[in-house]
């Protein structure tokens, strides 16, 4: 095993990587489409579209249930529905993997930061009623910035927050959209292949490194010395 690498800034994303949020994503996205009078979408397939934020995923959603690309208006209208859904049944199902609050805890020795694509106030809502806020000093959601993973901005806008450095920050997803971010901002990056996208995905996107389980961040990266 390669010797732990130095850190003082880890950013993680959220969906599919701090937590399971598949089955409340997909319960609020169905009843958007029954609202609208389309069909529901089972979960896995709810999960493929999951990642570039909300807007993408009712525009994939709708394309896939209609077999043509739905009109922008179409989409801006379920995209409203989605965040008033979605705002009400935000933690039904949803639960932190394993060993992520006690890695957190471990962690003390390193700033974190929470990059997702979802909506700043939902992710901030998750992050306070799993009990895990006080462990960040930055939140970025999709609309906290123009731009959102794979986009670097969001990345770069943490390290200058956190005044550090690409080489000792650490991008930590579980999907090719928090790799490229991350490639692209030159940070480490970390996949997380429990989460929902896989192994063979991180892979391609070409991480650092891949881990299995959560908590083996704590062994491969250290506190810089000094």
């Amino acid at each position: 095993m390669l010797s732990p690498r130095f850190c003082r800034l880890f950013l993680f994303d959220l969906d599919g990587t701090l937590i399971d949020s598949r089955e409340d994503i997909a319960r609020a996205l169905n009843a958007v489409l029954t609202r609208m009078g389309q069909r529901a979408l089972s979960i896995p397939k709810v999960v493929r579209f999951v990642g570039d934020g909300i807007e993408a995923l009712m525009q994939r959603a709708l394309h896939d249930v209609m077999g043509d690309e739905p009109d922008a208006n179409l989409v801006r209208a379920g995209v409203n529905m989605m965040i008033e859904e979605y705002g009400k049944h935000l933690l039904d199902a949803t639960y932190l993997y394993p060993d992520v609050r006690t890695t957190l805890e471990a962690l003390r020795w390193a700033k974190l930061g929470l990059i997702s694509n979802k909506p700043e106030s939902l992710s901030r809502r998750i992050l306070s009623a799993l009990d895990l806020a006080g462990h960040f000093s930055v939140v970025l959601g999709g609309d906290s910035m123009p731009q959102r993973k794979p986009d670097p901005a969001p990345i770069l806008e943490a390290m200058a927050r956190c005044d550090t450095l690409p080489c000792e920050t650490v991008m930590v997803g579980d999907s090719r959209i928090d790799i490229l971010a991350g490639k692209a901002a030159g940070v480490i990056t970390c996949g997380v292949s429990c989460g929902y996208r896989g192994r063979e995905e991180l892979e391609a996107a070409g991480c650092d490194l891949i881990i299995d389980h959560f908590h083996e961040l704590l062994k491969c990266f250290r506190a810089p010395s000094g």
